[in-house]
């Protein structure tokens, strides 16, 4: 080796040797720095105290608006469009007429019917005067017969006996033609009614070419024009529908609650729900949810009821839904700054000023947390100074000079519950 080379390689000993002995002496000292006097002044901290506080765990969830009921209206019968009275957008209400189809052949069989029921009317009527005849010759015949069989029985062998056998013959016959007429009157009252159930189902059909609403609501959609034909609802499972109704006065949001909330989710909870298309901030409470979590997203569906009587709210829109999935009002807090090496299971360490402004290290376990507070449930009391900001900064054993933070985060309230 050189002997230049040599010189160079002891000053850069020198060097390494004179900045780790001052590293040592730095963490021996604390971290410590001098004033002009010489004298050590320890390093400052960041404290704040732990105290009691309302403390709310949030979460929110994006839903969607749904109409409270919504249907495609389909004819019962085919037929072609006559008239088609309401066009997207329009407001109709319950049994307002939307479209008439034009169906001849349901005219015909509707004035088929009619004609079968007055024709079954017409032969109730002559049977009945068929029943008043056959009793009337059945009277007659009949008390002939008793005459002539009281006289035979008063003065024996004054009537032949043929002539009383016939007198029976012919009384007994007409009664059985006055049984007769009876049936014939039950079987034509029998005819009228199948006749009045045709009628019925013939006017039932004529009127289905009438499509009315079934309920109050919107038009959303027209899916046909005039001229245009239309299949059977029925009979054609790929009919096209005519029109689509909505109801929209009280609307559903629908939100999806994942599975680690979804247990502390009851009827009447309150949530705040902003609409990002208008704006507007409410609470709504929840009106119901299905108990069961789709197996494929973990989610258990959550609706609230929006009353949307200004009609201001639209099925589709989007909604932010804030719950308060916990509420803590008396709780022991911290920032969440104040913490490290925190853990699934909730547990966390906190760096304590304690005796002589040296600083601790103290497991801890936390609880309900918001945005920037966290609650203590264990390790920590209340009252006690922890360090709140750059925490990587302090070691256990230091001394460092306590300054009450700037700035500390308030409690957030969250909605109401």
């Amino acid at each position: 080796m050189s002997l230049l080379k040599k010189p160079l390689i002891a000053v850069i000993v020198i060097l390494l040797l004179a900045f780790g002995l001052g590293w040592l002496l730095l963490e021996k000292t604390g971290r410590t720095h001098t004033d002009t006097a010489g004298v050590a002044i320890p390093p400052a901290a960041a404290t704040v105290p732990v105290t009691r506080s309302a403390i709310n765990s949030t979460l929110t969830i994006a839903g969607e608006f749904l109409p409270w009921q919504e249907v495609e209206l389909h004819g019962k019968v085919a037929g072609y469009i006559r008239q088609i009275r309401v066009d997207i957008g329009d407001r109709v209400r319950t049994g307002q007429t939307l479209a008439v189809l034009e169906v001849p052949e349901l005219n015909a069989q509707a004035e088929g019917a009619a004609a079968g029921v007055r024709h079954s009317q017409d032969e109730i009527e002559h049977a009945r005067n068929e029943v008043s005849r056959a009793e009337a010759a059945h009277a007659t015949l009949h008390g002939a017969w008793e005459r002539l069989h009281q006289a035979s029985q008063a003065r024996p062998g004054l009537i032949a006996q043929q002539e009383l056998d016939d007198a029976e013959a012919r009384d007994k016959t007409s009664e059985a033609q006055v049984d007769a007429a009876r049936s014939a009157l039950s079987a034509t009252g029998q005819q009228l009614q199948m006749s009045e159930a045709t009628r019925r189902q013939a006017t039932a059909l004529e009127n289905y070419s009438h499509i009315t609403a079934p309920f109050d609501g919107l038009v959303t959609w027209r899916y046909a024009d005039t001229g245009a034909l239309i299949q059977a609802g029925t009979s054609n499972a790929s009919s096209q529908p005519v029109v689509k109704l909505a109801e929209v006065r009280t609307l559903r949001l629908r939100i999806p609650v994942p599975e680690s909330a979804a247990a502390g989710v009851h009827i009447g909870d309150k949530a705040q729900v902003r609409v990002l298309a208008t704006g507007q901030t409410f609470t709504a409470s929840v009106s119901r949810f299905t108990g069961a979590l789709d197996r494929s997203t973990r989610t258990m569906q959550v609706e609230f009821d929006i009353p949307n009587a200004d009609y201001k709210l639209a099925p589709g829109m989007f909604a932010d839904v804030i719950f308060n999935v916990q509420s803590h009002p008396q709780a022991l807090t911290v920032p969440v700054t104040a913490l490290r090496g925190r853990s699934s299971d909730g547990s966390a360490t906190a760096l304590v000023v304690g005796t002589g402004n040296r600083v601790e290290e103290r497991a801890v376990q936390t609880g309900v947390e918001d945005a920037s507070r966290v609650e203590i449930v264990s390790g920590l009391r209340e009252g006690e100074q922890v360090i709140s900001a750059n925490l990587s900064a302090f070691r256990v054993g230091d001394t460092v000079h306590p300054q009450p933070s700037s700035v500390t985060p308030a409690p957030a309230t969250g909605g109401d519950r």
